[in-house]
């Protein structure tokens, strides 16, 4: 066995890893949605699959790095720029409960069983789906659950550009309100807000960077 090949081929392909890693953001680490996950098995796939294989030369081997790399950010790059395509890609969020009635079909089709939910509510200290304003299945699988309580408001009014309906619903404003909110603080869009907190009566916007 040519371990002199072996060694540079393992150094190039922990390069290329860190290299995705820390270019395509440290998310990567611990995948939050199908195609952080496929993009690492992929990767540990290519490494792992042509590192013993003696007949692939080094040429070959970053070649194919190289390939995989350059697919990786033309998909990143369409996600980041067209909403259609990330919701394709990454799928979105499911509502399993709204205002404290589970959607049976929505639970089907992502299949959680009746036990499951509530398991998943109980570990998060929710005993009655009643006090569920709505829960949410993530793209990695995680339950967001929001409670009926608008002085425990959790999570954030906007992510990324895009409002929570729900928690809007549940500090008893609209639309029109946030978006007075937003002019105030000197931006003009939803779209211009990288997350908007709600906090004690206030609202805290943190904006993207301007160009």
């Amino acid at each position: 066995m040519d371990y002199g090949l072996i060694t540079i081929k393992f150094i190039l392909g922990m390069v290329c890893l860190i290299f995705q890693i820390n270019i395509l953001g440290k998310g990567n680490l611990a995948p939050t949605s199908a195609v952080d996950q496929v993009q690492n098995y992929v990767l540990g796939g290519i490494i792992g699959g042509i590192i013993y294989n003696r007949d692939i030369t080094v040429l070959q081997f970053v070649m194919v790095l190289l390939i995989w790399t350059v697919i990786v950010f033309i998909v990143k790059f369409f996600k980041e720029h067209n909403r259609i395509i990330q919701k394709v890609i990454d799928g979105q969020p499911q509502i399993l409960i709204k205002n404290g009635q589970i959607r049976v079909e929505e639970c089907m089709r992502a299949g959680i069983t009746a036990s499951e939910l509530m398991f998943r509510l109980r570990t998060q200290g929710v005993y009655e789906l009643s006090k569920v304003k709505s829960g949410i299945l993530e793209q990695n699988g995680q339950l967001v659950v929001i409670e009926n309580n608008e002085q425990d408001v959790r999570f954030p009014l906007i992510n990324d550009g895009q409002i929570n309906h729900d928690v809007l619903e549940l500090i008893h404003h609209d639309n029109d309100w946030l978006l007075e909110q937003i002019h105030r603080a000197g931006y003009q869009e939803v779209k211009d807000i990288y997350l908007g907190e709600y906090v004690h009566g206030q609202l805290h916007l943190t904006p993207y960077p301007s160009d």
